[in-house]
């Protein structure tokens, strides 16, 4: 049984990885892209209620595709041009007033944005992390959260990847020996108490 949280909202932030139009109209496992964004709302409000920091993350090159990143790789990486609207926050995450939003360009938060200066200046050293893609988008950035000091607490139940094995892979292999892996009701509890 792991043991109960106990944050405390001062120095805690909640990042919430591509909960974008473009990505959530995808499909995920092994939870749906409507129970990530139900579970990733619900921990928004409460961080929000708690004074937890909430940071919204969202991914996209510039308009002319300049910024993006081009490696060769032995599988097709590339995407065509996004839809307008592909990079849009989706609106049940907000953003509300006092929430900052990060725009990255690769698939982890930090490398390039202002992320660690944000989290800094505020006295943060625990991070809530979900979203889309478990092992992508949240992977990479707990990477590099683990690498610059932070405690962090993954939300299951407020993440997915493109399938079951993905996410329970990424979760079994790396963010549980980086983090610690809680249910939304377990940090909803936490912020209550």
């Amino acid at each position: 049984m792991p043991e109960s949280l106990q944050l405390d909202p001062k120095h805690t932030a909640l990042v919430v990885i591509d909960l974008q139009k473009g990505i959530v109209s995808m499909p995920a496992a092994p939870h749906s892209t409507e129970t990530v964004i139900t579970n990733a709302s619900r921990l928004a409000e409460a961080c929000r209620k708690s004074g937890v920091f909430v940071v919204l993350v969202h991914v996209g090159p510039s308009s002319d595709g300049k910024d993006a990143l081009h490696p060769i790789t032995d599988q097709s990486g590339s995407w065509p041009a996004p839809p307008p609207g592909w990079d849009e926050i989706v609106p049940e995450m907000g953003p509300k007033a006092g929430d900052h939003i990060v725009r990255k360009r690769q698939w982890g938060a930090f490398y390039g944005t202002d992320l660690d200066l944000q989290l800094r200046r505020r006295g943060i050293d625990t991070i809530l992390l979900a979203g889309i893609s478990t092992n992508y988008g949240v992977e990479s950035t707990a990477r590099d959260a683990y690498e610059r000091g932070y405690q962090q607490i993954i939300i299951e139940d407020a993440c997915s990847a493109r399938s079951a094995e993905d996410h329970a892979f990424a979760l079994r292999v790396a963010l549980g020996r980086i983090g610690r892996i809680r249910s939304t009701e377990d940090v909803t509890q936490a912020l209550t108490k």
